[in-house]
Formats: structure tokens, C-alpha cells, sequence
């Protein structure tokens, strides 16, 4: 191994660029998925945004290249609980010329409480937050092996931690037990692939974000965003550029010693 010579290492802006690379973003038109996808544009990536809303993916990709021209940016159909719309998404992500990035973002649930939800609300959301993460990387792996790419998987807070029951006001703002459950799956997930793929000369690292409610959450209850804002050290919930670094980081060569951890965004939630 040669010694280190910081005067002939690469710089910052070589690791962070990711010029001459794609990334197939899950979910990359939604609240956090949206600006994941603006940081890795701005890295100089193209870009393969898929979701069930074909439109909104559509859109969002028409807003990153009117902000950067050079970048490339499709939109794609994709339903992470149907197996057959998962393989025909990364076989059109394939012809068009195939992905070095895959980032799990896709989430969807029912709001819930532990007496309110249903076995099949259980088992949607964890067919969603879970096995729809499972089923996109299984199809994956062979353009990823071929690549020796990076899998990124967005995983949260409450993967490691149980939500405090306290904040939480009824069924429209609780936090289902299946969220969690799913999560914590999501990171245990990124651990076994890290060790496993890791022969293939792939990455998987996961970032759990903390409280970053909806605008609509916020303007709707007040209240309830004052008391998120409180149990936090930072004394404030994230706002969505705030996972922009941390993705940065774990998309790019940046972090190219770093496999199998799970990176908290989260005003310093998990240490309380």
C-alpha cells in the first residue's frame, strides 16, 4: 500500500463529483427524494427518477435541468410492491444506459395508531418500506455488480428509536407501528447487503432522517410541530436541504471507505 501523499490526493471537488454517473432515485420527487436528487444533479450526476406518479417525477426532472442544463433526467413508472413493475423499471433504466447509484426513497403508509391499525395496514406498510427496498435491490444487482456501484437506502430516526408516545395526538398524526418496524428492517437490511455485496465492490449505506414534517403538517398543526421542535437538542425539526450533505457524502467517492452505516440526520434526536 503506497504511503499517503496529501499534495497528489483528490481533491474534495474530485470525491463529491459524480460526472459521468446516474442515479436511479426511488421516490426522487417527493419532499426528501427531491432534494437527494437536486444534490446529486449539482454533483454533476444524471439522473432516473421513478415513482407511481410518472407526472410528478416528469416535473421534478424538468425542474432539475432547467437549473442544470447538462444534466440528463428521466422520469420512470414504478411500483415498489409489484414485482413485474420493478423488473420493467430497471430493465428501461437499463436501455437507457443503466445507473451507478441506486437510492431507496420510496415510501408510502397509513396513518395509524397501535389500536387502530389493521393487519393489512401492517402488512402494506411494511411491503412498501421494506420489502418494496428488498425487491428493487435484488433486480438491481446485476447492473450494480457491473458497475461496482452505490446503494443508498433511507431508512429514519425511529429505525433505532421508538417514538415518544407523548407527541403524538390522535390517529391523523401518530406514528404507526409498522413504520418503525419497516425502518429497522431498512437498516439491518443495509448491514447484511454491506457485508455481502461487499465482494461485488458494493457499498450500502443508509441516512435516517429525523422530524421533517409536510408544510402542510406545519401549517395545519401548529402544536404539534412545537412539541417535535422541543424534544430535540437542536430545539427545531430539519429542513429538507438538510439531508443534501449527508447524500452528497454517501453517493460519492467522498465516502468510498464507508460501507454499512446508517448516517442520523436527525438535530441530535437519537441521543436523548
Amino acid at each position: 500500500m503506497p504511503y499517503s501523499n496529501p499534495t497528489s490526493s483528490p481533491n474534495l471537488e474530485q470525491l463529491f463529483s459524480l460526472n459521468g454517473r446516474t442515479a436511479l432515485i426511488t421516490g426522487g420527487a417527493g419532499l426528501l427524494g427531491s432534494e437527494i436528487s437536486f444534490a446529486l444533479a449539482e454533483l454533476g450526476g444524471d439522473l432516473i427518477l421513478a415513482s407511481r406518479d410518472q407526472a410528478r417525477c416528469a416535473a421534478r426532472a424538468k425542474d432539475i435541468v432547467s437549473k442544470y442544463p447538462q444534466r440528463r433526467c428521466h422520469a420512470l413508472t414504478l411500483d415498489i410492491t409489484d414485482t413485474e413493475s420493478v423488473s420493467a423499471c430497471i430493465q428501461s433504466a437499463t436501455d437507457l444506459g443503466g445507473f451507478d447509484i441506486l437510492v431507496n426513497c420510496s415510501w408510502s403508509g397509513n396513518k395509524n395508531t397501535f389500536e387502530s391499525i389493521s393487519e393489512t395496514d401492517w402488512l402494506h406498510d411494511v411491503d412498501v418500506s421494506l420489502n418494496g427496498v428488498f425487491r428493487i435491490i435484488k433486480a438491481a444487482f446485476p447492473v450494480l455488480r457491473q458497475r461496482q456501484g452505490v446503494i443508498l437506502n433511507i431508512a429514519s430516526m425511529y429505525g433505532a428509536v421508538a417514538p415518544d408516545h407523548r407527541l403524538y395526538d390522535g390517529k391523523e398524526l401518530a406514528n404507526p407501528p409498522s413504520y418503525g418496524a419497516s425502518k429497522a428492517g431498512v437498516i439491518q437490511l443495509t448491514k447484511y447487503l454491506a457485508s455481502f455485496l461487499a465482494p461485488h465492490g458494493i457499498r450500502v449505506n443508509c441516512l435516517s432522517p429525523g422530524p421533517f414534517p409536510y408544510e402542510a403538517t406545519q401549517r395545519e398543526h401548529p402544536d404539534f410541530v412545537q412539541r417535535l421542535q422541543s424534544k430535540n437538542p437542536l430545539g427545531r425539526i430539519g429542513r429538507p436541504h438538510e439531508l443534501k450533505g449527508a447524500a452528497a457524502l454517501l453517493c460519492s467517492d467522498a465516502s468510498s471507505y464507508m460501507t454499512g452505516q446508517n448516517i442520523c440526520v436527525d438535530g441530535g434526536w437519537g441521543i436523548w
